[in-house]
Order: C-alpha cells, then structure tokens, then sequence
C-alpha cells in the first residue's frame, strides 16, 4: 500500500481541481498495482467531493473495490467526508466509527486519527471527546506524519473550548499547538498556530 508522504504529494487541498488530475494521472500510471490504483481512487473521491460534486465521488466511491483492509479504511473516510460536507453529518457519524475502529485493528494509526479527527467535526456534540481521543492516538505515533496531526487536533480543541466559554483551557491549547508546530509542523501550521493564540 501507499504511505501517507506519497499521497500528500498529489494533494494541493487550495486547489482541489489540480488534485483531481494529478490523482486521475497516477491512478492510469502502469507503476501501480491494484490495491495502490484503489487507494488512490479513494483520494480522486475525495477531491471530487471537496468540488462540491457529491453524486460524482459518492458513485467512484462505490466502484472501489474495498476488499484491501487499508483501502477499506480509506473508503469509509471518504464516504463519510462526502456525506457531512454535503449537509449529512449525522449519517457520516457511523462510518467515521467503523473507519475508527479498522483502522485501530490495522494498526494504520494515521488513519485512525483522521477518523476521529472527522468525528470530533462531524458529532459536534461529543467534539472534545473525539479530538482528545485523537490526540491520545496521535500523542504515540512513532512516524512524524501521524503526529504532524497534533498540530490540528490541538488547535481544534482549543476552538472547541473557546467556543464554550473555557478560554484559559483554550489557550493552553493554543499554546500546546504552537509548539507541536515549531517541532513537526508545516510553515502554515505555525502561523495558524500564532494566529490562534492572538485570537484567544
């Protein structure tokens, strides 16, 4: 299977559109196997979604053939993406659970965080459960891709708590966030990172 570092590599989340091909080139590239061209389909849904054309990634979705555990994992991840982004939050709640719970079986510890990342987003009422359930997940990673997530998921939470009126908690967060992203974060992360503490 693929690892997250050469994934990230086709994503430019600020123009998804450029994604799309760059996903739809690597997916025809003969250097691939089955299992990969899959596992890349699940980020060619992904992209698609994030157009806005939920129909379309919904049914490239459903062409995946999931049998691959990983690519199982990812399928459930996307699905529910496209289903909370196109207003359906509660129904992407199950299969952000069940992509969760693979993911832990797996030991993909990348994925697992990102599951309870999307839950923390799309079961707003249970937000700061998820998110410390991420960062637990992500406290112990041993690759520094799963724990660049720290970053996020410390900086999520701080909103969470913000936004209920626990501002001291916040800025604990907020703080911890700079710092995760002084250590393993990307330049954008760190200035997201600032920016939270000057907002709080």
């Amino acid at each position: 299977m693929l690892n997250q570092q050469t994934l990230d590599r086709f994503w430019n989340f600020d123009d998804p559109g450029l994604s799309e091909a760059r996903f739809r080139a690597a997916i025809a590239d003969s250097a691939y196997d089955d299992d990969e061209r899959a596992e890349l389909a699940t980020q060619l849904g992904r992209a698609i979604g994030l157009q806005g054309r939920y129909e379309e990634a919904d049914a490239l979705l459903d062409s995946i053939d999931g049998d691959e555990p990983t690519v199982a994992v990812r399928v459930l991840l996307e699905r529910g993406r496209v289903l909370n982004s196109s207003g359906h939050a509660e129904m992407a709640v199950p299969l952000f659970e069940q992509a969760a719970e693979l993911a832990d079986h797996l030991g993909e510890d990348f994925l697992a965080v990102d599951a309870l990342h999307m839950l923390a987003i799309a079961d707003t009422a249970h937000a700061e459960t998820w998110t410390r359930s991420a960062l637990e997940y992500a406290s112990t990673a041993h690759d520094a891709r799963t724990r660049r997530w720290m970053v996020a998921l410390h900086n999520n939470l701080g909103w969470t708590l913000h936004e209920a009126g626990r501002c001291a908690e916040a800025m604990v967060e907020f703080q911890l966030a700079e710092q995760w992203a002084e250590r393993v974060g990307t330049p954008q992360q760190q200035e997201r990172a600032r920016a939270a503490i000057d907002a709080c």
